[in-house]
C-alpha cells in the first residue's frame, strides 16, 4: 500500500481566505540551504536539480524494502534580515532559504547516502553532496492557502502577520511555504501554495 502523507497529515490542507492555527509535528525532511533570488539564482536552480532525483531515489530505494510512498511536495523556508523584504519591499535578492523534502520516519542517512550514489552516477554538479537529512521542529504555526502568483504573496504575509498579533501570538522561526501545484504545469493565478509562519504565545505581562 502506497501511503501518501498529504492525506494523512492534517498540516498539508489549509482554506483559502482564512488563517488557521496548527500544530505541526516535528517531521523528516531531506534539506538543502541557499541563498538569493529563485528566479535567477544559478544556486536555487542546483539546489533544486538536486533535492528531487535524491527525493524519488530514497522513494524507490524505501519501495524495494515494501514501505512505498507517494513523494511529497516542494517545501522551502525562507528568511531574511530584514522582514520588510518578504511583504512590502520582496527584495528577492536579499533572501536566504532551505529547499526542503518531507520524508518518512523510516528513511535513514543510510538511504540518502545509498540514493546520493546511485544519482551521482547519472548527473554532475556538487549540489547533491549539500542535500542533507534532518528532523525539523516547528509547533504552533499560523497557516492559510494563498492561491494565485507568487508574487502576490505579500500582501497575505501582511494580513498573516497582522492576525498573529491579533491573537496575542508573535512570529519565531522561519516562514515556510508548501508547493501544492506544480510550477511547470499550472498557470500561475491556479498556483496553490500553503504559507505557514510559526508562532509562540506572547508571554503575560508581570502584575
Amino acid at each position: 500500500m502506497k501511503l501518501d502523507f498529504k492525506k494523512q497529515l492534517d498540516t498539508y490542507s489549509a482554506a483559502f481566505g482564512t488563517f488557521s492555527t496548527v500544530q505541526v509535528p516535528d517531521l523528516n525532511y531531506l534539506m538543502i540551504d541557499g541563498h538569493g533570488d529563485p528566479n535567477t539564482s544559478p544556486v536555487y536552480a542546483d539546489a533544486l536539480a538536486a533535492l528531487f532525483p535524491l527525493a524519488y531515489k530514497v522513494k524507490f530505494l524505501s519501495k524495494a524494502e515494501a514501505n512505498d510512498y507517494v513523494v511529497m511536495p516542494l517545501e522551502a523556508l525562507w528568511w531574511s534580515q530584514d522582514m520588510a523584504s518578504f511583504t512590502t519591499d520582496r527584495d528577492k535578492s536579499r533572501w536566504d532559504w532551505t529547499l526542503m523534502n518531507m520524508v518518512p520516519d523510516w528513511i535513514t542517512q543510510q538511504h540518502l547516502d545509498a540514493a546520493r550514489e546511485a544519482v551521482a552516477r547519472k548527473a554532475t554538479g556538487t549540489a547533491l553532496n549539500q542535500v542533507r537529512l534532518e528532523r525539523y521542529r516547528e509547533g504552533l504555526s499560523v497557516q492559510t492557502l494563498h492561491i494565485g502568483p507568487y508574487d502576490d504573496e505579500g500582501p497575505v504575509l501582511e494580513a498573516m502577520h497582522a492576525f498573529i498579533l491579533a491573537h496575542s501570538l508573535q512570529l519565531t522561526g522561519k516562514h515556510h511555504e508548501i508547493y501544492l501545484s506544480d510550477v511547470r504545469r499550472t498557470p500561475a493565478p491556479r498556483l496553490q501554495t500553503i504559507l505557514r509562519q510559526p508562532v509562540t504565545d506572547v508571554p503575560a505581562e508581570a502584575g
